[in-house]
């Protein structure tokens, strides 16, 4: 059995609420409070003296998610031109050439890879309305095929072999039941110990 003493104790009380004894604002031991710096406005915030961040008008790029996919899937693009107003072209031996639409400050669209693509790595080119591209990568992997479950089960899960004569073979014990049911029922019972007649 273990004891634990008021000392053990009282350590476990002040190491659980250490946290909070530190977040006080209290002075103990004639020590002067801490004082924090004031925190400096990050890059591109106003009053940070540095250039401002690009918006998302001011960098053009493509992305495709996910970056691999499997024939007949769909994928994500997001794009952005120097003017996201305006409709952009994206063009990929993948899914083919299709236009992203301005949502939320961007360019998206939601093609789907070509069925007959082959397993590969595909350009995707962003083509501005204003000259600008951008390209990223699409890969391309080869249709996988899901396997089949484990034959268990009675019905549409059970495999080959002699589910066939499941049903024949239930039935006729069923009915062998019924006539040695019929059969003992027909039978005079007989009480222990009585005299025959």
């Amino acid at each position: 059995m273990v004891s634990v003493t008021r000392r053990a104790a009282a350590l476990i009380a002040v190491a659980a609420c250490a946290p909070l004894l530190g977040a006080a604002p209290a002075v103990a031991g004639g020590r002067a409070p801490v004082r924090w710096p004031a925190a400096e406005p990050a890059p591109g915030q106003p009053g940070s003296g540095s250039r401002p961040q690009p918006q998302p008008g001011d960098v053009i790029f493509v992305e495709v998610t996910p970056s691999t996919v499997q024939p007949g899937y769909l994928v994500g693009i997001r794009a952005s031109c120097r003017d996201n107003s305006l409709p952009a072209t994206v063009v990929s031996d993948a899914f083919g050439r299709i236009q992203v639409q301005p949502q939320h400050g961007l360019l998206t669209a939601s093609p789907m890879v070509k069925e007959r693509t082959r397993p590969g790595n595909y350009r995707v080119k962003l083509e501005c309305r204003g000259g600008e591209t951008a390209s990223t990568m699409l890969q391309v992997v080869e249709r996988v095929a899901p396997s089949r479950g484990p034959a268990t089960g009675f019905g549409g899960t059970a495999g080959t072999g002699s589910g066939g004569l499941l049903v024949p073979i239930g039935l006729a014990f069923t009915l062998a039941g019924a006539v040695v049911g019929v059969v003992a029922s027909r039978r005079p019972r007989t009480v222990p110990g009585a005299a025959r007649r």
